[in-house]
C-alpha cells in the first residue's frame, strides 16, 4: 500500500515543521518500532513520537543522520533486530526507505550504511510498507516480517531465505510491531493482532490504536495507569513463574518487570486473573502454577498464556497450605519444594510436595512490615514499603541478627519515576 502525504509539497520546510502531527486525531503510522532500551517510537513524516504519551517531535532530534543523509520526510518501515547470534546487529534499529537500509544503535548510524535494501536482505523488495522482527520460538527461527501491499516476505536471519506469502485475511499493515510477545498489524488508526507464523487474527479486531497503544483524551479502555513516584512503590506481592516473566502487584494493578525490551507497562490485574481483580495479599510461582492469596482463599492458576483458573478454586488457605491468614508475602525458590510464608514477623515453611501440606517449621523473622518477597538466581528479594533488602538465601534471612542496607526501589527496577 503506497502511504501518501497530502499536501507536503505545498508547505515550506519551517511551516511544515510547525504543522506538528496530532496521533489523537487519528493518525496512520508510517513505522514503529522500539530502541535497544525499550524506548517505542511511532514514527508519521518527519516527527516521530517517543512512548505511549507525549507531543510529537522532529525525527532528526533523535536519529541525526536520517536527516543529514537524504532531508527523508518519512520512513517506509523500521524494526529492532532480534539476533543473539550476532551481536553486532542485535538490538539495532533498521530503517527502510525506497531501496535503501539505515542501522542504528544507541541512536547513531553505524558505519557502512545507508546500504542497498538488497545488501543486507537479499530477496527483500523496495519500498516497503511495514517491518517487524519474530524471534525463534514464536516464528520458527529468528526472522523478519515485511510488509508490502499484500504479500509478507519472511525472511530467516540464518540462511537468508525468503519465503512470500498472501495473508488476505489480514488488512495491508502500513506499520508493525511486536510487542510483549504479540505481533500486531497497523492499518489507519486501528490495529490488528496476528500470529506471525500464519497470519491468523487471534481475538475480535480490528482495534483502536488510541485506545491502546497512546494516551488520548476520551479514548481509553479502562487500563488507564498513573505512572508512581518511586518513592510511593508499596507492593502488595512479586513473584517469577517458571518461565521467567516477572510480576509486581500493588493494589489492582500489575506490571511485567522481564520486559526492559518493550519497556515496563502497568495493567490491572483482571486483565489476566479476573478473579483477583481488587488486589492480592501475597503471589508465588511453583510448578507452572501461579498461587493467588487473597484474605483466607488460595486461587491457583495455569501459568500459561492464556491465564486459566484451575478447575475447583478458589479454596481456603487452611485446606490448601494448612494455615490461616493474613499472609504478607510467600515465595518459592527455583528447583525447590518449600514455600516460605511471611505473616507478621515469622516465616512459616510448608512442603508443597507433601500430603496433607503443613508448617515444617517456623522462624521469627529480624525485619518487620515485610509486604512481598520473591526468591531468584541472586538470593532472597523481600520488600518494606519504597525498599527492599537482599539475603543470599532464605535460611540467611531466616537467621540474620542484623538487617543488610535497605536499597531503594528505582526506575529501572520497575519503571516508576523519581
Amino acid at each position: 500500500m503506497e502511504k501518501v502525504y497530502h499536501g507536503e509539497a505545498h508547505l515550506t520546510d519551517e511551516a511544515h515543521h510547525e504543522a506538528k502531527p496530532d496521533r489523537c486525531a487519528g493518525i496512520e503510522f508510517d513505522a514503529i518500532a522500539p530502541d535497544e532500551k525499550g524506548n517505542t517510537f511511532f514514527f508519521k513524516g518527519d516527527h516521530l513520537w517517543n512512548g505511549f504519551r507525549g507531543p510529537a517531535q522532529l525525527t532528526k532530534e533523535f536519529f541525526k543522520e536520517l536527516n543529514d543523509h537524504h532531508h527523508l520526510g518519512h520512513v517506509d518501515a523500521a524494526f529492532r533486530m532480534h539476533n543473539k547470534e550476532k551481536p553486532q546487529d542485535h538490538d539495532h534499529i533498521y530503517f527502510f526507505l525506497d531501496d535503501k537500509v539505515f542501522s542504528y544503535y544507541n541512536h547513531t548510524l553505524e558505519e557502512g550504511y545507508p546500504k542497498d535494501i538488497q545488501l543486507d536482505f537479499p530477496g527483500v523488495p523496495s519500498h516497503l510498507d511495514a517491518a517487524v522482527e519474530c524471534p525463534s520460538g514464536e516464528c520458527t527461527s529468528d526472522s523478519v516480517l515485511f510488509f508490502k501491499g499484500d504479500e509478507v516476505y519472511n525472511y530467516d536471519l540464518a540462511t537468508q531465505a525468503v519465503k512470500k506469502r498472501q495473508w488476505a485475511h489480514l488488512p495491508n499493515c502500513t506499520s508493525a510491531f511486536r510487542w510483549l510477545e504479540h505481533h500486531y498489524c497497523f492499518h489507519g488508526h486501528n490495529f490488528t493482532r496476528f500470529n506471525p507464523v500464519s497470519g491468523a487474527v487471534e481475538g475480535t479486531y480490528p482495534k483502536d490504536a488510541r485506545r491502546y497503544f497512546m494516551k488520548c483524551a476520551n479514548f481509553s479502555h479502562g487500563s488507564d495507569v498513573q505512572v508512581p513516584k518511586c518513592s510511593e512503590v508499596t507492593l502488595d506481592a512479586i513473584t517469577s513463574d517458571d518461565s521467567g516473566k516477572t510480576y509486581a502487584f500493588a493494589g489492582h494493578i500489575y506490571m511485567r518487570l522481564d520486559t526492559h525490551r518493550d519497556g515496563k507497562h502497568a495493567f490491572p490485574i483482571g486483565r489476566a486473573w479476573k478473579e483477583v481483580a481488587n488486589g492480592v495479599d501475597a503471589v508465588f510461582s511453583y510448578s507452572d502454577k501461579i498461587y493467588f492469596i487473597k484474605g483466607n482463599q488460595v486461587y491457583i492458576y495455569k501459568s500459561a498464556a492464556p491465564s486459566t483458573l484451575i478447575e475447583g478454586y478458589p479454596k481456603s488457605l487452611k485446606d490448601e497450605l494448612g494455615i490461616e491468614g493474613p499472609v504478607n508475602a510467600a515465595f518459592v525458590c527455583a528447583d525447590h519444594h518449600i514455600v516460605h510464608v511471611i505473616q507478621g514477623q515469622k516465616m512459616r515453611d510448608i512442603d508443597l510436595s507433601a500430603t496433607p501440606r503443613m508448617v515444617g517449621s517456623e522462624f521469627p523473622l529480624p525485619l518487620s512490615g515485610i509486604e512481598a518477597g520473591m526468591c531468584g538466581p541472586d538470593g532472597v528479594k523481600v520488600f518494606v514499603g519504597s525498599n527492599y533488602y537482599h539475603y543470599e538465601s532464605p535460611m540467611i534471612l531466616a537467621l540474620s541478627k542484623l538487617n543488610p542496607i535497605p536499597i531503594k526501589i528505582t526506575p529501572d527496577i520497575f519503571g516508576c519515576v523519581d
